[in-house]
């Protein structure tokens, strides 16, 4: 065979090698990508008024909603997703609220998104800068603190009505549903208390002193206990939610500022965000010890578990993202970015 037959024969099967190499990369490239997670991450901005929804198993955004002013308090019922929206402007901890401009009322309301168009289809009255509320079992009721006028309203969600705004202590923030829906329970910043809603009585039954500037509230799964995070003490207060009464105090550190909680299905681990200190604590809710510290982001507040509670998640408003951490090593897996100065956090699972 000629010295040319044999470079025509080698030319004729490099090329058919290349043809299969090829077709096996076109093949791979138009399978599907990889499964998708089986949740979504959604993130309340407060300064940009947008919605950040994340897949955890994505470096980046998956999408951005737009909402309005000032989306802070975030849950999610059905396919229904309720952002707490706010036409008041910043005031951080200091500002001589006279020189601050005019609220914009207008502004103020309860953001309905639908998740299967990612669009705010609704906004209804839940009284006068609601800041955090919380959603009836049966997500007919919610109910919204009103920072600016130290009022807790109840909102018909099936009529979309404001039925009352009821007094509570000054500056309310977090607020929570026991686990029977019995009460609700309101922590009050500038008086240092809980104030508690009997929610057949419509009415405010009980107080708790707890510590100062209280942020928020979270309780174990047999509502025996709930938990409260105390800003300007560096503490977790321990409350008997049976007698609603203080029972001890978690001192996590000098300097440390508690902020957002939750807590695991079973009960025995609660998570709590620590803002300017970048932290997140664990504690064991029997001991009320602290277990782990593990630094996460830049002020870190709002806090999540994944549905398998093997991802926790933070929003950290100075830095704009979102930290995804592994919850069982404390290790950070990746920083996602969000909006501006993202607030509140919730997984929801997909459909």
């Amino acid at each position: 065979m000629s010295l040319f037959a044999i470079r025509q024969i080698t030319i004729l099967r490099i090329s058919v090698i290349l043809a299969f190499a090829v077709a096996a990369l076109s093949t791979a490239c138009s399978r599907p990508g990889q499964p998708q997670s089986s949740y979504l991450v959604y993130v309340s901005n407060e300064a940009s008024g947008d919605l950040t929804v994340i897949d955890p198993d994505q470096p980046e955004a998956v999408a951005t909603i737009a909402l309005g002013k000032r989306p802070r308090g975030i849950h999610t019922f059905g396919n229904l997703l309720y952002v707490a929206l706010s036409g008041s402007p910043f005031a951080p901890p200091g500002v001589d609220e006279s020189t601050l401009p005019p609220a914009d009322k207008s502004a103020d309301g309860i953001g309905v998104v639908d998740l299967k168009q990612r669009k705010l289809v609704n906004k209804i009255d839940a009284g006068s800068d609601p800041e955090q509320f919380a959603l009836s079992r049966d997500g007919k009721t919610l109910y919204a603190s009103n920072e600016d006028i130290s009022g807790l309203s109840i909102v018909d969600l099936g009529s979309g009505k404001l039925v009352t705004t009821l007094p509570v202590g000054e500056e309310p923030e977090g607020v929570t549903l026991s686990p029977d829906g019995r009460f609700v329970y309101v922590t009050c910043e500038n008086d240092g208390i809980i104030s508690v809603l009997d929610t057949a009585e419509a009415k405010v039954v009980k107080t708790i002193k707890v510590g100062r500037r209280p942020r928020s509230v979270e309780f174990l799964p047999d509502g025996s206990r709930a938990f409260v995070t105390n800003e300007n003490d560096g503490t977790v207060s321990v409350i008997d939610a049976i007698r609603q009464e203080p029972l001890s105090t978690i001192l996590l550190g000098e300097g440390i500022k508690p902020m957002g909680l939750v807590i695991n299905k079973a009960g025995s681990k609660l998570y709590v965000s620590t803002g300017r200190s970048k932290k997140v604590f664990v504690l064991d809710t029997a001991s009320n010890a602290i277990t782990a510290s593990f630094e996460v982001g830049q002020r870190p507040w709002g806090i999540a578990l994944s549905p398998d509670e093997k991802l926790l998640f933070t929003a950290n408003g100075p830095s704009n993202d979102v930290s995804i951490v592994d919850a069982a090593s404390g290790t950070i897996i990746r920083k996602v970015k969000a909006g501006d100065r993202p607030w509140g956090v919730v997984t929801v699972p997909r459909d």
